[in-house]
């Protein structure tokens, strides 16, 4: 009689974890958003069993480590999560899909850890995670035990969950992946219109209030029909690639930046006025002058035109008319510059040593 009491109790022991086990699994399948996930798995999985550490850990260069930076700005998820990159997480855990136990020689796997925090750790559980079939990192348990995550015991549930978190994240990325469509510009990564336009809005309101400059800048590049022309719609995609990065990173925190349509972006510059809008305009523009787009296959020349308008302009009475003058700025500014004589080169002075004609400025600025 003892011995089926004794097998009626570890059945009911496994039956009582496979149905937590379970309680998790439903939780995180209806979750659309990576933060949640891990914050409601790791959080459950700590309450559920009693564990005492539970963390992710996220190989750098995975197809997940866009959206580290995300997961980081989390308070909660922050101390539990551990971003390795992917030559040590190889030596540690391998290619391995079943749980990894260890509770001997842990010093190595201590690289798994998040930073700035104490364990006292006897025994890990290094359960590995992936996406669409790419190992991104692992779901990871600790104790102060060294029984607890003991080699030879059973990880078959640990095992399933980790493939249901694989599954989830197939889910979570595709949504996520659609939201972000729905707010940017596919090719340049930038806001697209219907953002901006929302953006200016709450801006333009916003100025009305604590009235502190804004201003708009409508901006297209110059002759880019000939560029698709000349080098094909590939290198006039990389041509807009190279304008948004280099807008993004010229401008602000605070400034936003969006594809308006084809080659026309428009930057929202808050607490800027027309002339400061200005100042920044010319030395983007010079920016593109010296550093023209360098690919394998050729180099393309870059100049753009822009149009500037602000909130202070008494004939400014909606966000819509900002746009519209901006607009209509950035038209007067290529209709001048089509009028205008062609720009002579600056004289360049001889290098006696080539014999050649060179421009010392530009090898100043360069260098």
């Amino acid at each position: 009689m003892a011995d089926i009491k004794t097998i009626m109790e570890i059945v009911r022991h496994n039956e009582e974890i496979a149905r937590k086990f379970f309680e998790i699994e439903k939780r995180i399948l209806t979750i659309l958003n990576f933060t949640d996930l891990f914050e409601v798995l790791l959080t459950e999985i700590r309450s559920k069993f009693g564990i005492p550490y539970t963390w992710i850990s996220l190989i750098d260069n995975s197809d997940l480590s866009g959206f580290i930076q995300e997961l980081e700005a989390s308070e909660a998820l922050k101390p539990l999560l551990n971003v390795i990159d992917g030559e040590s997480f190889d030596m540690l855990v391998g290619a391995r899909s079943s749980p990894l136990l260890v509770n001997h020689d842990l010093k190595p796997y201590f690289r798994l850890l998040p930073k700035n925090r104490k364990y006292f750790v006897k025994s890990m559980a290094i359960a590995p995670i992936s996406l669409d079939g790419q190992l991104i990192g692992s779901l990871n348990q600790a104790d102060i035990s060294a029984k607890r995550f003991q080699p030879g015991i059973d990880t078959s549930l640990l095992e399933q969950l980790a493939v249901k978190v694989s599954l989830c994240l197939s889910n979570v990325t595709a949504h996520e992946k659609l939201r972000y469509l729905a707010y940017h510009d596919p090719l340049t990564g930038l806001l697209n219109r219907r953002v901006m336009e929302s953006v200016l809005e709450r801006e333009y309101y916003r100025y009305q209030r604590y009235p502190k400059s804004l201003s708009v800048v409508f901006v297209d590049l110059d002759h880019f029909k000939h560029v698709n022309d000349a080098h094909g719609h590939d290198r006039g995609d990389d041509l807009l690639k190279y304008v948004a990065r280099v807008l993004m990173e010229l401008s602000r925190n605070t400034d936003v930046v969006a594809r308006y349509a084809g080659d026309e972006f428009v930057m929202i510059l808050p607490e800027t006025d027309k002339q400061s809008a200005g100042l920044l305009m010319e030395r983007i523009q010079r920016h593109f002058r010296r550093n023209p787009l360098s690919t394998t296959e050729v180099t393309i020349p870059l100049s753009i035109s822009y149009g500037i308008a602000t909130a202070e302009d008494h004939k400014i009475d909606n966000p819509q008319a900002l746009i519209k003058q901006a607009d209509e700025a950035l038209y007067e500014a290529k209709q001048t510059r089509k009028s205008a004589p062609p720009e002579l080169p600056p004289a360049a002075p001889v290098n006696p040593n080539s014999g050649k004609i060179v421009d010392l400025s530009r090898e100043r600025n360069e260098k």
